[in-house]
């Protein structure tokens, strides 16, 4: 019976943690339905061409002849448009679902590159600070001195269009976020024993670092992330809606929504308002979990 009850302790020791975690962030019923709402989004941009009616960027399957024709008009082959088409004929759903892919694929990979330089950038100079510190954060305040928009403006005007372009555009004016994050959280922790311990036990700069450093500097970074991604999906499709972003060979949101621009004073409001009303969703559903995400991991805003 003794062996019982301490296996059982055991278990709700080690599961504590993340049902604590779970539950705090279950309280939230907005946060859940976002969260929630974006696990749809993902699932749908991840299998877009499997969950699409049509390719909307296939010559074969798009027929000038369907252009402009509002939510839920039959098609001359029988098929239903739900949404509408666009100038070109292209089914808004098929072209939703591809721009959703394309505008979560970029946020999420310039978001993975920025968290990586500035985490590298923040944890060095936390942990050397001296001179090094100066200087990165110098260089730091001189990035966030100037607009993300017109720092990407001025990037993309010289590189041209693109994704990998616009990748470069959006990691430049989102490393030094993370780096600013990650180096406020590391000067709390430097100060630390385990890190002298570390230090006396003559550990590389590497390992105390990215072993034992970085971990401890995870929460803060947690709620950047969520806050940069949507922030990054927004500028890509500001970008691309100005015209100097994505090659309107590529299926994304703000290319959509531009698209549609023009026919809204004639009346067709269904080929950018459903696109804008998905970047929306996007986006919101995206801040909601950052929101909870921040009130859970930091212990001063629970209740």
């Amino acid at each position: 019976m003794t062996v019982r009850t301490d296996r059982q302790a055991q278990a709700v020791a080690v599961e504590t943690p993340f049902r604590r975690f779970a539950s705090d962030f279950f309280e939230s019923r907005i946060a859940t339905v976002a969260l929630a709402v974006f696990a749809i989004i993902a699932f749908v941009a991840l299998f877009a061409p499997w969950i699409a009616p049509t390719d909307p960027y296939d010559l074969a399957q798009v027929s000038v002849l369907d252009s402009h024709m509002p939510p839920g008009t039959e098609a001359f082959d029988g098929r239903v448009f739900w949404l509408g088409t666009d100038g070109a004929g292209r089914d808004l759903v098929s072209a939703i679902c591809y721009g959703l892919r394309i505008s979560l694929g970029v946020g999420v990979m310039s978001g993975v590159i920025a968290m990586a330089i500035g985490c590298a950038v923040g944890l060095t100079a936390a942990y050397f600070g001296g001179r090094v510190d100066t200087l990165i954060m110098r260089i730091v305040d001189i990035q966030l001195s100037f607009p993300s928009i017109l720092v990407a403006l001025v990037l993309l005007a010289v590189l041209g269009k693109g994704v990998d372009k616009i990748l470069i555009a959006l990691v430049t004016v989102q490393w030094a976020y993370y780096a600013r994050t990650v180096r406020a959280s590391a000067l709390v922790e430097r100060s630390k024993e385990y890190i002298d311990a570390a230090s006396c036990l003559a550990l590389s700069h590497r390992r105390i670092l990215f072993r034992h450093l970085l971990p401890n500097c995870l929460p803060p970074l947690i709620v950047v992330v969520t806050v940069q991604t949507a922030h990054a999906i927004a500028l890509e499709a500001t970008l691309s809606f100005l015209g100097i972003g994505l090659p309107i060979t590529e299926p994304s949101l703000g290319l959509l929504i531009a698209n549609g621009f023009e026919y809204m004073l004639s009346m067709k409001y269904w080929i950018s308002v459903y696109p804008g009303v998905a970047l929306l969703i996007t986006i919101v559903s995206i801040n909601l979990v950052g929101d909870q995400l921040r009130d859970v991991l930091n212990p001063r805003l629970q209740k």
